[in-house]
């Protein structure tokens, strides 16, 4: 079960492949691996605990941030997730940064952005498109329509409790026009905008 596993500087985490989401442009489509990692299929959620095991396997001065990105959406399991992040800040100042659909006000039936405040160094929230309907074509939410104002609902919050916000679109899902209609929409949020290739 691939936990850990490093991307460039960074130490990733994959606790979940568990996903609201079907989008069109997902790596995980493609295969069962990123960047040369082990395959990043759970066939079980591993538990705090192993989480916490497994980072500590690494010496994390090698690493500028910890990033929550695996195979699945990390904020599906946000308790468990804050915990980790609790253990690992009370033993190293690393940088933690969740990627993210922007969804977990949709999961929980509630406001989450609040819960990040002060373990939290950094939150990627996937953008896409400027308009609902090109957003639900692209990203194929299960709660359709209304994952769009969501997301943006959930960005705008975290800047309030986050250090650093960023929205991204997918190069090669976005035209020079639609770019630039999404980073007029993160603007609003008041959250930095990112181009992200494919790759990544």
């Amino acid at each position: 079960m691939t936990i850990t596993y490093p991307v460039k500087k960074g130490l990733y985490l994959n606790i979940t492949n568990r996903c609201p989401c079907s989008c069109t442009f997902c790596l995980r489509q493609n295969g069962d691996s990123v960047y040369g990692s082990d395959p990043l299929w759970l066939d079980r959620e591993p538990t705090v605990e192993e989480v916490c095991r497994d980072v500590d396997r690494h010496d994390l001065n090698q690493y500028e941030e910890i990033v929550f990105c695996g195979y699945g959406e990390p904020t599906e399991r946000l308790d468990d997730l804050l915990k980790i992040a609790g253990y690992i800040k009370s033993k190293s100042s690393i940088k933690i940064r969740i990627n993210t659909n922007g969804l977990a006000d949709l999961i929980y039936g509630g406001s989450t952005a609040h819960k990040l405040e002060g373990l939290i160094d950094s939150v990627s929230v996937s953008l896409n498109a400027s308009n609902k309907e090109d957003y639900c074509r692209e990203v194929r939410p299960e709660f359709g329509e209304k994952s769009f104002e969501a997301m943006l609902k959930f960005t705008k919050d975290c800047t309030r409790y986050v250090p650093e916000v960023v929205m991204t679109v997918v190069d090669v899902v976005t035209s020079k026009e639609e770019q630039k209609r999404c980073r007029e929409i993160c603007e609003k949020t008041g959250a930095q905008f990112r181009i992200r290739p494919y790759e990544e």
